[in-house]
């Protein structure tokens, strides 16, 4: 059995509101085992025989939609994924974490996506972007609070549905995962 998270977006925010036990609940009845969930935003750590996340991804999406009438994208990732989260974020380190992001995304933009999103007039001067794997890197600056650079401005801009969680988060959710795999 191989171990990942899904990393909902929407959950919790903006009106969407659901209990993590229920969330739980609803991966067992799945299939899913070894079931925990990391803070009540959407993160959830299962085990599931090794398969492409994108099968599990899709799966996920519309679980949630199903059972809890929920449109939001599920993006599912390995331990080994989200420290590259950290390690491969060029922003991590330079700034308080809280404003530092990944923004997991269910695929990877073009460049001329990318650019279209980095050149846009809204984003002030000093937030930065990064394109990963599978991810965009985001320093807010300030603060993310009175930013333009939205979840729903950047899945337009890049043509992919995404969840953002800061440096302090993805770090969380790591620690959490090793915490289990010495249990």
């Amino acid at each position: 059995m191989a171990r990942y998270v899904a990393l909902f977006g929407s959950i919790n925010v903006g009106g969407n509101r659901l209990k993590m036990a229920d969330l739980r609940a609803a991966f067992e009845a799945e299939g899913f085992s070894d079931v925990e969930t990391v803070v009540a935003s959407g993160n959830v750590i299962f085990s599931h025989p090794a398969r492409p996340t994108r099968g599990l991804e899709e799966k996920l999406t519309l679980m949630v939609d199903d059972r809890f009438d929920m449109h939001c994208a599920a993006l599912v990732r390995s331990r080994d994924e989200l420290a590259a989260a950290i390690a491969d974020n060029p922003f991590a380190g330079t700034n308080e974490d809280k404003f530092v992001h990944t923004m997991f995304l269910d695929g990877q933009p073009t460049a001329a996506q990318f650019e279209a999103l980095a050149s846009d007039k809204w984003i002030k001067p000093n937030e930065r972007l990064a394109l990963g794997d599978r991810a965009l890197f985001i320093d807010y600056g300030d603060g993310v609070g009175d930013s333009k650079l939205t979840a729903r401005m950047i899945e337009r801009r890049l043509e992919h549905k995404g969840t953002a969680r800061n440096m302090r988060s993805i770090a969380r959710i790591i620690d959490k995962l090793d915490e289990l795999e010495k249990a």
